[in-house]
């Protein structure tokens, strides 16, 4: 039996080699070589939950901070008082008389003598008050006003505050309601309150504070309008003074 020769590959028409078969390895385009469809890379945003803590650890931090800091003015405070002793300066009225008093339906005309007595109980502290502007008033309505001059309050002291507080046909607020006072006036009997208002610093050992505003205000006094040139002497037996601090927080003032 003759055995056959199979040749590799056909002749072409033209005598030229067969092409050679398709590798089906590898893909035929670039295309499928380097995925033209796949999409661009875009980075990653920033996770919030980094931004979180940073946010709440300075919270944190942060009231950490303002708790320590109130505890330590608590602990000053503490060790102030207990070795001055603070006591506020206190005021009273030792005696007001009203000369003549005459009241019209846009003004007032008045004169007061007024002696005021200021203590000083600490023995430690002294204070050091600017001029003092003082007001008299009857019914809310403004009757009456002056001043007394600068002093010291010097430790364990008393001071004695004497000034005549007039107004001579002074104008009357036009919003002022002066109802209650023209009804005083017909009973002849006013009511009368004090009010005064200045500045003060405070030393204690070698420290000397800054300027702080105070209003003093005296109040259930009465008194009666004389009808001569002998004036009238209040009463003042029920009169109470009351010293506040004028602290201002912005455009209030409490």
């Amino acid at each position: 039996m003759t055995d056959r020769v199979y040749p590799a590959a056909k002749p072409t028409a033209n005598g030229g080699a067969a092409p050679a078969p398709a590798n089906p390895t590898f893909p035929a385009t670039k295309a499928q070589l380097y995925n033209a469809n796949r999409p661009a890379y875009r980075p990653r945003p920033p996770r919030r939950g980094h931004r979180r803590s940073c946010c709440c650890s300075i919270c944190l931090w942060t009231t950490l901070l303002i708790i320590l800091v109130l505890i330590l003015a608590a602990a000053a405070s503490a060790v102030f008082y207990v070795v001055y002793r603070p006591h506020r300066p206190s005021f009273s009225v030792a005696s007001l008389q009203l000369a003549r008093f005459n009241l019209t339906d846009t003004a007032v005309t008045s004169a007061f003598n007024v002696t005021l007595i200021a203590r000083n109980r600490n023995s430690d502290i002294s204070f050091f008050y600017d001029q003092t502007s003082v007001r008299i008033l009857s019914g809310g309505v403004d009757i009456a006003d002056g001043s007394f001059p600068a002093f010291t309050h010097g430790k364990r002291n008393v001071t004695t505050l004497k000034s005549t507080i007039a107004s001579s046909n002074s104008p009357i607020d036009a919003g002022a309601d002066t109802t209650a006072l023209k009804s005083s006036v017909k009973s002849r009997n006013l009511p009368l309150k004090i009010q005064l208002d200045t500045k003060v610093k405070v030393k204690f050992g070698k420290i000397k504070t800054k300027k702080l505003e105070i209003r003093v205000t005296c109040e259930g006094i009465r008194i009666t309008i004389p009808t001569g040139k002998t004036a009238s002497l209040a009463t003042t037996s029920n009169a109470k003074c009351k010293v506040d601090p004028r602290i201002k927080i912005l455009k209030w003032t409490v």
